[in-house]
């Protein structure tokens, strides 16, 4: 198993420095099409918050996707600039993180609520690993930074 696990290291040790950029890319480009996306919805969108009790549907709503967008934006501008601006593309990076907790936070109690661990609504098992999967990547930005 030793000599698997070494011929990877190999083969991969020239990547390892850019393999959080993967992460990087993948929640950056996944937020800003949602946020873009709601720009397509605005009245649905909106009509939903509403039937959520949540106040000012429609500033909301257009609130979630410039977040979704510039959260997105700035998570990649955060790993472009590591080099040129470390100081600011930390600060960035960590904002952008805390951007996308609250976002995520929000979308599971708002949206997500019905569909729990399991089981969701009307018996089907629905598992927000969606939700959780970038509300655990801005997590990991939000406390890693650019370290």
């Amino acid at each position: 198993m030793e000599s698997i696990n070494s011929f990877f290291n190999k083969l991969f040790s020239p990547f390892y420095k850019y393999a959080h950029f993967l992460l990087r890319v993948t929640l950056g480009i996944s937020f800003f099409l949602h946020g873009f996306g709601k720009f397509k919805v605005i009245d649905g969108f909106s009509g939903f918050l509403n039937s959520q009790g949540i106040l000012f549907p429609k500033l909301m709503t257009y609130l979630v996707a410039w977040g979704e967008m510039l959260a997105g934006i700035t998570i990649i501008i955060g790993g472009l600039l590591i080099k040129s601006l470390p100081v600011l593309s930390n600060l960035l990076t960590r904002l952008s993180g805390a951007g996308v907790i609250v976002i995520m936070i929000s979308a599971l109690i708002i949206a997500h609520s019905d569909w729990s661990i399991f089981i969701g609504e009307r018996g089907k098992v629905l598992f927000a690993s969606e939700q959780l999967f970038l509300l655990t990547l801005g997590l990991y930005f939000f406390v890693k930074g650019n370290n």
